[in-house]
């Protein structure tokens, strides 16, 4: 199903720092969102940064139908998403969305979500979606330290949650691929969604192909448009390359030759 896609002013509602690198910017839309479903994404523009000359793509964190706000997950990394960090209630944002293609529905409750860093970003919108359609999914999180965990009474709201920190200040001590939960003879989940760096996701794409168990990944690839013209965001597929911004950016490990 096409979805329609937007270029729009969206107004700041507020920014919330979460820590010192990574702050949720709620946006209101001036009129009735389209649909939007998880693991969709936006690109948007940075006005006022002289060294920001393209668009930069955030998965959608959350949407409020009833409010019409979407939420973005966003950690700084440049001046870029600097400069997005400064932004005030009443401020604009120009987003074009909802691109990409989303997460699918699954055929079992027997769900798992594993998130690492700023990948988490799709999940807590997937698990809003999940919870509608009676699911209640477990969800597995990684952060560096115990500073970076954030919005676990968010996720908490959809499923049981789970946290590893690298450094072990909170959770179980390592990345998400060494939680016990995967040290199990038998994994208990018949679907994994999965988003977070490439190293991690191929991890989880291993360690789903062992129990075959299907896995769905949303790649984190480098995008410049958005619609699939300039070609930087390609990755090979058992079809060729394809574009992460339009074929993705959620891929079946199926369809992955890198997995």
């Amino acid at each position: 199903m096409e979805v329609k896609k937007l270029v729009q002013d969206l107004q700041v509602v507020q920014s919330i720092c979460l820590n010192k690198r990574h702050f949720i910017l709620e946006l209101l839309a001036p009129e009735k969102f389209p649909l939007i479903l998880p693991g969709q994404f936006s690109q948007a523009l940075v006005k006022d940064s002289p060294s920001t000359f393209l668009r930069r793509p955030f998965s959608i964190h959350s949407v409020d139908y009833g409010k019409n706000t979407l939420r973005l997950l966003i950690q700084i990394k440049g001046e870029g998403t600097l400069h997005l960090s400064r932004l005030k209630e009443g401020d604009s944002l120009n987003l074009i969305y909802p691109l990409g293609n989303s997460f699918s529905l699954p055929n079992t409750k027997d769900v798992l979500l594993v998130g690492g860093g700023c990948g988490v970003a799709p999940l807590l919108f997937m698990a809003q979606f999940l919870n509608q359609n009676n699911i209640h999914p477990a969800i597995l999180l990684g952060f560096r330290t115990k500073e970076e965990v954030s919005e676990i009474d968010e996720y908490s709201k959809f499923g049981k949650v789970m946290i590893t920190t690298e450094d072990g200040t909170e959770g179980e001590k390592g990345r998400v691929i060494d939680h016990s939960i995967f040290a199990r003879q038998r994994l208990d989940f018949r679907k994994i969604y999965c988003c977070g760096p490439d190293a991690m996701m191929k991890a989880v794409a291993k360690i789903a192909r062992m129990h075959k168990t299907d896995c769905e990944v949303s790649l984190e690839n480098t995008m410049a448009c958005g619609f699939g013209v300039c070609l930087c965001c390609v990755t090979p597929t058992n079809k060729g390359n394809e574009r992460v911004c339009v074929e993705g950016p959620v891929f079946n490990i199926n369809r992955l030759t890198w997995t």
